[in-house]
């Protein structure tokens, strides 16, 4: 193996005289021989935030024959700017032009790959729509095509509480100070008022569109799925958000598309959780071997399509490892998959419809309690519950136990006759795996806006008490249900803290014998070939370089206010979304970061309009010479006709208040 030099911090000159921070990893041979180039664009921090990330893959890069960068998005790190919003017209830009830069330098032969997760896998779809003559492939991992359908802002046309947290996150990220050792002990206090005075409140800004508009399309490529030409190999997690983006792009992408997805919560596969994981950079780099330097590694003669079926497993906040089989496909639609529809009778799921006396729901607006998050980090808690917890506020049909195990592999949906008695409202529809004893383990969800059942742009009042027919697409899966387990559907007209409430309690009715469940069933073939072995993930060759200052904890918990009947959902983490509980030094750097993140969901069971959240964080950046802190608060709440939000933030350079701010936003409810 040759030596590899890592380069702190490498400026990337952007035509309009703004440069962007990176950290370089160069083989000592791409002095003399230029080497492929492989790409990370991301705005979480590499000087701190993801550094440790950053080195259990680009140092592995390198050592497969690869340059390897990590760049600082504008407005991010030690980067120059100001952050816009996620995926404006800038940042795409802007990846464009770090890739012909890359192109450029004496230590590239040309040919570029780009990589990412979640932020970093949307960008590359969208750098790659783009064109840049260098890239020749993308490896998005748990991103999506469609910001609209499955982003964090809408589900299903109903506004999603994520809008509000991950809006409150990069609240706090859009504040964080560039680091004086890297930009200038004379510069960095400029550059960070520059980014505290230009930084918008994101869950406001993104609240004014609360439909399929211009805001949403811009940075889906399903828009145009033509303009995405290289090859993409797509990594994803049954535990992820981005369960239905595989199926799409297997089908629509006319270049060569490879799809992983695997049991993860959102993280790279060797980090993965729940297990088996998987060795990300040594399968990343067949698919790098073969569309950066020509070598034919025998990826592509592979079936193009990979998937994980995970096994029926007790519910649990928390999985740690899910038993199941990997499973590939030749194609999507994949002939080895066949619809079966159920239909929905009196609290029964059977082959044939049956009529009967409608049923009614109004759920109480504390129903979802088992919700877990939509999209877990594999934080303890964060995965879905025991849906019985929730099951006495839904409809629930039952099928009958299962005489062999039914496998299920692609995007299930419920076709729905139901009413409503309000203008406004949401179903909310959960296909749960019932065992034997009673427990019942989600498989899949989906929701559907009645205000939006004909169009997703122009969203029209319900109807009181007539019936509408609606499709409710549940999130994609692959799942095998046991043989004596059940398959359950739950219907319910309210879902917290996962969606925002309607304005009045909502009761749905449906008529038995009208509506069905259609399943993606996979037929089982006896000349099946057994999938090649995946590789796991290597022990870590050198300790992680960083030291515990300060131990922290994590909480999270639903407590009920007996006197006034409130239930309040809390989620309390010191650490940070990237980083483990407490304070650490970075010990190459010396830099110590704490964060801390208190997020409270509460309501009331019999009133939507008491449903208020509330996050309060702080980040802190110490070292001998430098210390940062911020400070941010914010909240959301609703009348019937407004959102009403509050941001705060505060700066401190030292013990100095540097700055100091107080926001509030009133925004008109359009259908939701």
């Amino acid at each position: 193996m040759s030596r590899i030099e890592v380069i702190e911090t490498v400026w990337i000159p952007m035509p309009d005289g703004t440069k962007l921070a990176a950290r370089l990893w160069l083989p000592e041979e791409a002095r003399t021989s230029p080497l492929p180039c492989i790409l990370e664009y991301i705005p979480y921090r590499r000087r701190d935030r993801t550094r440790m990330r950053d080195e259990s893959m680009h140092p592995h890069f390198a050592a497969a024959g690869y340059a390897s960068i990590r760049v600082d998005i504008r407005g991010y790190g030690d980067s120059d700017g100001v952050a816009e919003d996620e995926y404006s017209h800038q940042e795409i830009q802007d990846g464009h032009n770090v890739i012909q830069w890359i192109a450029t330098q004496d230590w590239c032969d040309g040919n570029v790959g780009m990589f990412g997760k979640s932020w970093g896998a949307y960008n590359a779809f969208q750098v790659a729509a783009t064109q840049p003559p260098a890239l020749k492939a993308i490896a998005p991992v748990m991103g999506t095509d469609d910001r609209w359908r499955e982003d964090i802002h809408f589900y299903g046309g109903c506004l999603a509480n994520d809008n509000f947290w991950w809006g409150s996150i990069m609240q706090l990220y859009n504040a964080m100070p560039p680091d004086p050792e890297i930009v200038g002990k004379d510069r960095w206090i400029d550059m960070w008022r520059q980014r505290l005075e230009g930084a918008e409140f994101w869950p406001a800004m993104w609240l004014e569109h609360q439909t399929h508009d211009e805001m949403w399309r811009r940075g889906s490529i399903c828009e145009n799925y033509a303009d995405v030409q290289v090859p993409v190999y797509f990594f994803g997690g049954w535990m992820d958000l981005y369960r239905d983006t595989p199926f799409r792009i297997a089908e629509h992408l006319s270049g060569p598309v490879k799809i992983l997805m695997g049991p993860w919560a959102h993280l790279y596969p060797h980090e993965g959780v729940p297990g088996p994981k998987a060795d990300f950079v040594a399968e990343v780099t067949r698919f790098w071997d073969h569309w950066l330097k020509g070598t034919d590694t025998g990826l592509m003669d592979e079936p193009p399509l990979r998937f994980f079926l995970q096994d029926s497993a007790p519910p649990t906040g928390t999985h740690v490892q899910r038993e199941g089989q990997w499973v590939e496909e030749p194609g999507w639609p994949s002939p080895n998959v066949e619809d079966r529809t159920l239909w929905l009778n009196s609290g029964t799921l059977e082959n044939n419809p049956v009529p009967g006396a409608p049923m009614s729901i109004c759920s109480p607006q504390t129903f979802g309690a088992a919700a877990g998050d939509m999209c877990s980090f594999a934080i303890p808690g964060d995965m879905a519950a025991d849906c019985r917890i929730d099951a006495a506020g839904a409809l629930q049909f039952k099928g009958p136990p299962l005489e062999k195990p039914l496998e299920l592999l692609g995007q299930p949906l419920v076709e729905l006759t139901v009413s409503a008695d309000r203008k406004q409202g949401f179903v909310a529809a959960l296909l749960v795996d019932e065992a034997p004893d009673g427990a019942q383990t989600l498989i899949a969800r989906g929701f559907c806006n009645l205000n939006q059942r004909t169009s997703d742009t122009d969203p029209q009042p319900i109807v009181p008490d007539a019936e509408m027919n609606v499709t409710v697409p549940l999130y994609g899966t692959g799942y095998r249900v046991l043989s004596g387990h059940r398959v359950t559907l739950q219907i319910a007209s309210a879902y917290w803290p996962v969606l925002w409430p309607a304005p009045e309690p909502v009761t749905l009715k449906i008529k038995p014998g009208t509506s069905k469940l259609n399943l993606p069933v996979r037929v089982q073939s006896d000349q099946a070939i057994e999938p090649r072995a995946l590789p796991e993930p290597d022990e870590p060759g050198v300790a992680p370089r960083k030291t515990k200052v300060r131990s922290g904890s994590m909480e999270r918990s639903v407590h009920t206010d007996l006197t006034n009947g409130n239930v309040t959902h809390r989620f309390f983490l010191d650490g940070g979304v990237f980083g483990p509980v407490g304070d650490f030094r970075l010990d190459d750097t010396g830099t110590v970061l704490s964060d801390v993140s208190d997020r409270l969901y509460s309501i009331h069971p019999g009133d939507p309009l008491s449903a208020v959240a509330t996050m309060e964080q702080t980040a802190g950046f110490e070292r001998e010479d430098w210390s940062a802190k911020i400070w941010t608060y914010s909240e959301q709440r609703a009348t019937t006709t407004e959102f009403h939000l509050i941001s705060r933030l505060k700066a401190w350079a030292g013990a100095d208040l540097i700055f100091e701010e107080e926001h509030t936003h009133v925004i008109p409810r359009n259908g939701m």
